[in-house]
């Protein structure tokens, strides 16, 4: 996929990576009137697509604004390989449905690509808005491996673009207050985190073959920089998440979540070193590759951190809708994503996405001791928010792509580690590589001609 002659015209200084930095003289939005509008286009119409551009509404009738509902956006294209479901999404605002992304990279008008692809697309797709002078919102993961996360980063600051990674923790007020409490020394030294991600969200599954690719679906386009296979509906219909070729599991899809939200509560960076263990052991009939249980440690000089995965444990709950949009604090002990920080003067529990947050003395009469506490509420309307202030503004958003980057690259780690048999990974703590010379054959992955990422990005 060769990048279109203007994409070499335009500015291509380098910037520096720190956060709150303000991206200059940049071409944009931002540059016209406040009252002019910001032109989307979505690029990716599947559920989480649809959610990021219509929005939707939790029991209590809660609204979670889409991109659409801003009242200074305009959307101007819906991109889809699914011509059915892209025409279904782009219908009710009047936005042009299209099949190719390079249409839409082609339209000057476009402001801001909402990159809502599968796993496997989110660094090639980014990359090429960036290319393209679009500012991005890019869904979780950041990546499909370490390299390409990397590459990200460099087209963000190449390009001088805003790029904003789904990781919603970031911009909710809960969890700034949490920041701020450990930040303040109230909880004291923290020298083990505990990250859980324990749910039931597992599909035992054999893949279809010899299916008839249905019509108006462009499955080449779909697999992208995947290798070739045949079409099959059981790959298309949500199992790619647990294949290889398209994501690592559960880890990377979803609990990159709490993973990216413990990594800024610690204030910590790349590990000097990283090892991880388990297996694939409720369902091991499935064809499924990626692991259902996995422990994962992660060594900072004076801190462990622990990810602890489970995905046939139906007895644990996910944080709901419900709880995320009251004052209500998740039940901890089956809490699914909590996050547990260990400091010298009390442990800390935090639920992602609204779940509110405790602190806990030690207890008295055989009863809890809360010392501080808030409830929370889902922060994706203060994220979407922060992405279209960072357009106008230029400067960085509260979860810029470097700082998603940093999260997602521990859960290659660990997938690296389990791929190789739990070998320990010592990583250089400036770059983010494993230095390990057997893993650089999952660090970088190969990629299909022509959804190629080059070196030089």
């Amino acid at each position: 996929m060769k990048r279109r002659e203007f994409i070499k015209n335009g500015m291509q200084t380098s910037l520096g990576l720190g956060v709150g930095l303000t991206i200059l003289n940049s071409k944009s939005i931002a540059d016209t009137s406040a009252n002019n509008k910001i032109n989307i286009a979505l690029v990716g119409c599947g559920g989480r697509g649809k959610d990021l551009l219509h929005g939707f509404n939790y029991p209590n009738d809660t609204r979670i604004k889409g991109f659409q509902e801003f009242e200074d956006v305009n959307v101007l294209y819906c991109c889809d390989v699914q011509k059915n479901r892209g025409e279904k999404l782009a219908a009710p605002k009047n936005a042009k449905y299209v099949a190719d992304m390079r249409t839409v990279l082609d339209d000057k008008n476009v402001d801001a690509i909402i990159n809502a692809l599968p796993d496997h697309w989110h660094a090639l797709g980014t990359i090429l808005a960036c290319q393209a002078r679009k500012d991005v919102y890019t869904e979780k993961p950041a990546s499909q491996s370490g390299w390409e996360g990397q590459k990200m980063v460099e087209a963000a600051r190449k390009y001088q673009r805003i790029v904003q990674h789904g990781t919603q923790n970031r911009s909710a007020p809960y969890n700034i207050e949490a920041k701020n409490y450990i930040d303040s020394g109230k909880l004291g030294n923290i020298h083990l985190c505990r990250v859980f991600n324990q749910k039931h969200e597992m599909n035992s599954f054999k893949i279809k073959q010899n299916e008839p690719q249905p019509e108006g679906l462009d499955w080449k386009a779909w697999l992208g920089p995947a290798k070739d296979r045949p079409y099959s509906s059981t790959i298309l219909n949500r199992n790619w998440h647990e294949l290889w070729d398209f994501s690592s599991g559960d880890i990377l899809n979803d609990g990159v979540h709490q993973i990216d939200l413990a990594r800024w509560l610690i204030g910590k960076d790349f590990p000097k070193n990283a090892y991880a263990a388990g297996g694939r052991f409720s369902d091991p009939n499935s064809d499924a590759q990626t692991p259902d249980t996995l422990i994962a440690t992660y060594n900072y000089d004076d801190l462990t951190f622990t990810v602890e995965e489970t995905l046939y444990t139906t007895y644990m709950l996910k944080i709901d809708g419900t709880v995320r949009q009251s004052d209500m604090i998740p039940y901890w002990m089956q809490c699914a994503t909590r996050i547990e920080l260990y400091g010298t003067k009390g442990l800390m529990i935090v639920g992602r996405h609204g779940g509110g947050w405790e602190v806990y003395d030690r207890p008295k009469d055989r009863k809890p001791v809360v010392k501080a506490s808030k409830f929370g509420r889902f922060p994706d309307n203060e994220h979407k928010q922060n992405f279209l202030d960072c357009i106008r503004s230029r400067n960085l958003p509260n979860a810029d792509i470097e700082l998603g980057h940093r999260s997602t690259s521990l859960v290659h780690y660990s997938t690296i580690s389990y791929r190789l048999g739990g070998v320990k990974l010592d990583i250089d703590t400036k770059t983010g590589i494993p230095k390990n010379p057997e893993a650089s054959q999952y660090w970088k992955r190969d990629y299909r001609a022509p959804y190629i990422i080059p070196d030089e990005v």
